[in-house]
């Protein structure tokens, strides 16, 4: 196999495997009212709340005029608020609603459902995870 095969051959497997991811979150994450890019922005606050919206751009590889949305919308479903940083004016926190630390309950099952869903073990998923981030990584770098 040529390099020109393999490349395009790796890049088609992750793209098509994130398509497969979608369609495994999707049926998960409807009874919770979420998107799974609105997932991915509830669990970076349940990690970590009040973060800045930079700060969730950085730690999710999201431009400002792709999360700016998902904000909104997860604003107006009541999940979570935005509030300019009274230190820094120029700085918008995200901070969850009541509702929005509820849902991480509701949520709590998704992981092991994916998991099932990638017939992988923990540390078959593990390893395999390090080494598509440190793919990123590489790409981004």
């Amino acid at each position: 196999m040529g390099p020109a095969v393999l490349d395009q051959s790796l890049c088609f497997a992750v793209y098509s495997a994130g398509l497969a991811f979608n369609r495994v979150y999707k049926p998960i994450l409807e009874p919770l009212g979420l998107t799974y890019p609105q997932y991915l922005v509830m669990v970076a606050l349940w990690e970590a709340e009040g973060q800045s919206v930079s700060e969730l751009g950085e730690h999710l590889f999201l431009e400002s005029n792709t999360l700016t949305p998902l904000l909104k919308r997860l604003e107006v479903a009541g999940l979570i608020t935005r509030a300019r940083d009274k230190a820094d004016e120029r700085q918008v926190r995200v901070s969850l609603t009541e509702k929005g630390r509820r849902l991480l309950a509701e949520a709590a099952c998704v992981p092991g459902q994916i998991l099932q869903a990638t017939g992988l073990t923990v540390e078959q998923l593990r390893q395999l995870q390090r080494a598509i981030a440190g793919l990123r990584d590489n790409l981004r770098a």
